[in-house]
């Protein structure tokens, strides 16, 4: 049984992953600070990690089987934290008037979380030389959408995957960033009243498409590519735990 870490698997899309993964045949093993609390089935792990401290986070891979470690997703995220702020919708305030925890919400909680787990999971994948790194990223890598560091946070996880891949080339591993669109999280559907969900995924629907993304015996072809889950998703043939077909998005 092929055994996959999933970061930020509390809630969210972190937690859709976990759960597809499983259902994919994964042993799953599921990290976050109320991991413990989270909505999953019994066959998954739960490990508490904040992964803002390298030592919890040192200690979540240590905890895994010894016989190694096949996928990594990393979805461990605090940049949605306190939009609002004393009645003020901060998200789209200019740079120069985000508040300050926004910045390690981003970078600290999401990039240097995923730059370390993903230096654990290497490690663990080298002596075998095989293996997939997932981060999940987002559209505003490229585009400007919502504030400024939402776009650093998301163009720094994207120059994560491009150099990761060329250092892991020779060695058989895979990186990848993924892009879900809309994703029917616990979030979005506490405002579903103002948001149009026509072409929305679930939270499961990227687990899916990345259990046949590791399927892929061409998977190495598009190691440091950011990749849109629903395009994967029609070219793989995977639908959604509802029957539909997500469009995907593009900019």
């Amino acid at each position: 049984m092929p055994i996959a870490l999933v970061t930020g698997a509390s809630r969210g899309v972190g937690r859709g992953i976990a759960i597809a993964l499983a259902a994919e045949g994964y042993d799953v093993f599921a990290t976050g600070r109320s991991i413990a609390q989270a909505d999953l089935p019994a066959s998954i792990t739960r490990i508490p990690c904040d992964h803002r401290d390298d030592a919890q986070t040192a200690a979540a891979f240590q905890s895994l089987p010894a016989s190694g470690l096949d996928l990594l997703v990393n979805s461990s995220w605090g940049g949605y934290e306190r939009m609002n702020e004393n009645g003020q919708f901060t998200w789209l305030l200019p740079f120069w008037e985000q508040p300050d925890h926004r910045w390690p919400s981003m970078m600290d909680a999401g990039v240097r979380a995923a730059f370390v787990a993903s230096q654990h999971a290497a490690r663990r994948m080298l002596p075998v030389k095989r293996g997939l790194i997932v981060n999940i990223s987002h559209w505003a890598a490229a585009k400007y959408m919502g504030n400024a560091l939402y776009g650093i946070s998301k163009a720094a996880t994207d120059k994560l995957t491009a150099d990761a891949a060329h250092e892991l080339r020779p060695h058989g591993i895979a990186v990848v960033s993924l892009y879900p669109g809309m994703v029917r999280t616990e979030l979005v559907m506490a405002a579903a009243q103002w948001l149009d969900l026509s072409n929305s995924e679930s939270p499961e629907f990227a687990g899916h498409v990345i259990a046949a993304l590791a399927r892929d015996p061409q998977l190495m072809e598009r190691s440091g590519q950011a990749l849109v889950s629903a395009a994967l998703a029609m070219e793989y043939g995977v639908s959604d735990i509802d029957g539909r077909q997500p469009t995907p998005l593009s900019f």
